[in-house]
């Protein structure tokens, strides 16, 4: 390794993506309003605003709140076209809370995005068309890989936004189960969890070896670019 890189894990409570840096030796951070799964002392709880202009080498944002901007969350923002009523909402809420969560993931979107950090990775399904209209007009179309592609036998489409990053290559790509098959219901179970309190946290968690393909492409390529 040339030198430790000084990496920011915005967003992140598992410490998953936090891990595979730091199995790296990188000097690797992360922060979220929510405390470290795993009780790390490297887990910084607070906006990550706060810490954009800290130095870092490589930021890569995991988990931001994406419900309002994700093209399955639409329904809850208008009906059709852009920003008519829509035809329902969620059970105690009102247009005026969708608005506001709405705004608030674009505004985080965006300052992390335009973070004064050379190379970013902000995780996010594919936006819907009212998030899209929203975004500056130099964010790409995302990365979307899969577990699958990395040794880890799931489905669950994981959208990345590069900026001076290259885009992931697969390194153990399993072949997928027959459709229908017990295997491939297994696969699936991401998209299966059934409504609870933890829902939230099992389908944003990340998986082990997309992380390790993170760290392991990314750090190399960060390096070079840094000397």
């Amino acid at each position: 390794m040339m030198r430790a890189m000084k990496v920011l894990i915005g967003c992140e409570t598992s410490g998953v993506m936090r891990g595979a840096f730091d199995a790296l030796g990188h000097d690797v951070w992360s922060c979220d309003l929510l405390p470290a799964e795993d009780g790390s002392n490297r887990h910084i709880r607070c906006d990550i605003r706060e810490l954009l202009n800290e130095g870092w080498d490589l930021l890569a944002v995991m988990h931001p709140p994406c419900t309002r901007l994700c093209r399955s969350g639409r329904r809850w923002m208008s009906g059709p076209g852009k920003w008519t009523l829509p035809k329902q909402l969620p059970k105690g809420r009102t247009i005026e809370d969708m608005r506001a969560e709405f705004e608030e993931g674009v505004s985080l979107f965006i300052d992390c995005w335009r973070a004064p950090i050379e190379r970013v990775a902000i995780e996010n399904p594919e936006m819907n068309d009212l998030a899209k209209d929203r975004m500056p007009a130099d964010l790409p179309a995302p990365q979307i890989v899969q577990p699958f592609w990395f040794g880890e036998p799931a489905y669950k489409a994981t959208g990345f936004y590069l900026r001076g990053l290259p885009r992931l290559t697969a390194t153990d790509r399993l072949p997928e189960p027959e459709r229908g098959s017990d295997e491939w219901k297994a696969w699936n179970a991401i998209h299966r969890t059934p409504p609870g309190p933890d829902r939230w946290k099992i389908r944003s968690r990340t998986f082990e070896g997309v992380a390790e393909a993170c760290a392991a492409q990314w750090s190399p390529y960060a390096m070079e670019q840094a000397a």
